[in-house]
């Protein structure tokens, strides 16, 4: 009896040194609707050997949840591994000499050849966090040498559901709507390689990386209906990773895209397809 106590007790402490998030928001199981504790979903992700969480890119309040995720499942098991769709193979032997250091250097995104096209002052606070870690640090996208060579000839993908026409003709309406209509369609069977190629080598990465494995991309390559999940099963993985994603209050987040959804504050909304058509006119 007094063995059980000692373990109840023990096990009491390990939940609550979950610290709060940084901010509010739904949690939903999307299996049955239900709401989701942090703690909760902490406990539950703890036990998953890979999860894959989407974010908006843009968005500082997901960047602080994955910084708060890290760290709270870091209190429930030990981290095998954290992948990031912003790293590319030719910076992994960067990140690498980096992680030797006895300090990060002062000016870590040129150390890391971290590309401007990812807001440093968003992503600055998950790199460096995962940098102090004893896990390693991967990188999980292609080079732009690779998506150049894929755009000019985009290769035969294996894989029964990746290649099913349903993934597909989703994929490239999401590619027509981030363009704004904007591209020819003769450029779209090239756009959609890309896209594919991108979440066949994130999903070849995530099965290879040490166990349990976390990787952060944008919501399309993290939604199991067309992204990284999907290839991971193309690929022989006896069971799909389990994805979070974080979304903003309004967007339609389903059991068919996501395990559970974390609803944080909209956004101001912002008219990027004016934008693109004002830089197309120029």
């Amino acid at each position: 009896m007094r063995l059980l106590l000692i373990l109840a007790l023990s096990v009491l402490t390990a939940c609550q040194s979950i610290a709060p998030p940084p901010l509010g928001g739904r949690i939903r199981d999307l299996h049955n609707g239900q709401a989701v504790t942090p703690q909760a979903l902490i406990e539950r992700l703890a036990k998953a050997p890979r999860v894959v969480m989407g974010e908006r890119h843009d968005n500082r309040d997901h960047h602080a949840l994955q910084v708060w995720l890290l760290q709270a499942l870091a209190g429930q098991r030990a981290q095998g591994s954290l992948l990031l769709e912003m790293l590319t193979p030719s910076q992994q032997p960067r990140v690498d000499s980096v992680r030797q250091l006895p300090a990060l250097p002062t000016d870590l995104p040129d150390a890391l050849a971290w590309s401007p096209g990812w807001d440093w002052s968003l992503y600055g606070p998950v790199v460096e966090f995962a940098l102090a870690q004893r896990y390693p640090l991967l990188a999980a996208n292609l080079d732009a040498a690779e998506i150049q060579r894929f755009y000019r000839n985009p290769p035969t993908l294996m894989g029964a559901r990746s290649n099913a026409a349903t993934v597909k003709d989703e994929l490239l309406g999401q590619i027509r709507e981030s363009h704004c209509g904007l591209l020819p369609e003769s450029q779209m069977p090239a756009m959609l390689a890309v896209q594919q190629q991108r979440d066949r080598r994130m999903a070849e990465r995530l099965l290879q990386a040490p166990t349990p494995a976390l990787l952060f991309a944008g919501a399309w390559h993290a939604r199991k209906d067309v992204g990284v999940p999907l290839h991971a099963v193309d690929l022989g993985a006896s069971e799909a990773p389990i994805v979070l994603m974080l979304a903003e209050e309004g967007s339609d987040v389903t059991s068919a895209m996501a395990d559970y959804v974390w609803y944080t504050p909209a956004m101001p909304p912002q008219d990027y397809c004016a934008q693109m058509r004002e830089h197309a006119g120029k």
